[in-house]
């Protein structure tokens, strides 16, 4: 039963087949127990070793599931400390600003609504994935049945406004007090930012706020809530154009993720918003590191060498990001996908954090976002793009034999540089899929690079 409801960095299924409240009872036994038996506990205050904070996301599965959750957690002794509704990385800024030994956020992030799921942080926030804790707590679930008395306590906190406080770390003075201006329209996507937006960044002097698709008590999407998805962007680009918007910002379902379009209506990659945000870190801080992932464009690289900074390329995946981001003492990191990581907030991703980031870093430069994005754009890329294959490692291999001059590594997937022109390959965790990423001096170079390897790679899969 467990494995159909856990993946590689979380817990996420449909319900309530095959996730239910059962299941979620006795996730939150399992959980509690691993979190219970962490080292390290006794750096907190006693009165909070067995405190573990808990939110939910808007999703109408998600009261129910989490209520099972926190009777789970509480029949194991925890006490819990209820956040409330909230966006994903308010759950790690709980864990750290109550002093709690770990955290779950109830939600399925961009799925669709008959999704749900949790997100799991142990100690100082740090993400509990498959290689971190995440089978442990699958394999103790299993064991254990949905029963057991309430031992342990429950309380609600409010963090609004300590957490207001810690997003506006990133957020120019001049936006706060009025005496710069923004246009910005929000695509909540029907998700937590149409929560979290109001909350935090509603009334701000210096920011007018066009609003899309803010509702989000129906459990209805207005389109998936993914922006990744270039389709899922259209309301935004539209916005940004009719409105005469600055920036235009989508996030996904649960607001941990953000993608950013110009005031042209031209959807600006997360590399480039990682290269150019990082130069800002850097200056901040004096130099230092920024972590990215390696599907990024070899600008994002020479963005942060140029701003005295070293270039730190990282696996894919949030956990690889923040450990990446903890061993190098990186001041920055983004993932194409449009997580961003901040050393002010536990090396940890934040939506509105990256929202804040990029108005402070536009004002701050004064002229017009295309005109700043543009120094960033120096390649041609091709998207991500996928093939079907039965041996994907096979596939992989051919790739490597079939250019022999190449400088490769295998970090995450394969990947080639021939200098003129580079790609990664990377296996998919849940399907028989590869999935492409190439870049070359122009679009009739990266036209002509993935047609001469697609052969190599099995079946083009164009969704």
């Amino acid at each position: 039963m467990m494995n159909k409801v856990f993946k590689a960095y979380d817990v996420r299924a449909t319900v309530p087949d095959p996730l239910n409240e059962e299941v979620a009872f006795r996730i939150g036994r399992a959980t509690a127990r691993f979190l219970l038996s962490q080292e390290g506990l006794d750096a907190l205050p006693e009165a909070n070793r067995r405190s573990i904070a808990v939110g939910h996301d808007m999703r109408l599965t998600s009261p129910s599931l989490v209520a099972a959750l926190q009777g789970g957690m509480r029949s194991e002794g925890a006490d819990v400390v209820d956040v409330g509704l909230v966006d994903t990385p308010m759950v790690p800024f709980a864990v750290n600003h109550v002093g709690c030994i770990g955290g779950v956020q109830t939600t399925a992030s961009h799925n669709p609504a008959h999704y749900n799921g949790f997100k799991i942080s142990k100690l100082g926030g740090k993400p509990v994935g498959e290689q971190t804790g995440l089978a442990e707590i699958r394999d103790t679930a299993d064991t254990l049945d949905a029963s057991g008395d309430p031992i342990g306590s429950v309380r609600e906190e409010n963090l609004w406004d300590a957490y207001r406080s810690h997003v506006f770390q990133m957020l120019a003075p001049s936006l706060q007090d009025g005496s710069q201006r923004l246009r910005i329209a929000i695509d909540a996507s029907n998700g937590m930012a149409g929560t979290m937006v109001p909350k935090l960044f509603l009334g701000v002097p210096g920011l007018d706020i066009v609003q899309i698709n803010f509702e989000n008590s129906s459990g209805v999407f207005v389109h998936e809530p993914n922006p990744l998805v270039e389709a899922n962007l259209q309301q935004t680009r539209d916005a940004v154009r009719e409105q005469g918007c600055d920036v235009g910002i989508c996030f996904d379902g649960d607001a941990d993720r953000c993608m950013v379009v110009d005031e042209k209506g031209n959807i600006v990659g997360c590399d480039l918003i990682t290269g150019w945000l990082g130069q800002r870190f850097l200056r901040a801080a004096g130099g230092g590191s920024v972590v990215f992932d390696l599907r990024s464009s070899h600008s994002t690289a020479e963005l942060v060498r140029e701003g005295g900074g070293e270039p730190v390329r990282s696996r894919v995946g949030h956990v690889f990001m923040k450990q990446a981001m903890a061993t190098h003492e990186a001041v920055f990191g983004g993932e194409l996908s449009g997580h961003f990581y901040f050393r002010e907030n536990f090396n940890a991703d934040s939506g509105a954090m990256a929202f804040a980031a990029v108005c402070s870093a536009i004002v701050e430069d004064g002229r017009a976002f295309s005109d700043i994005i543009g120094d960033a754009r120096r390649y041609s890329q091709s998207g991500e793009i996928n093939f079907e294959v039965d041996d994907k490692a096979a596939a992989m291999q051919r790739l490597i034999e079939a250019y022999p001059a190449a400088e490769a590594d295998r970090l995450d997937g394969v990947t080639v540089d021939l200098g003129d022109w580079w790609c990664n390959v990377r296996p998919s965790n849940t399907e028989p899929l590869l999935r492409l990423n190439l870049e070359a001096r122009s679009d009739e170079d990266v036209a002509r690079r993935v047609a001469e390897i697609e052969p190599l790679l099995g079946t083009r899969v164009d969704h």
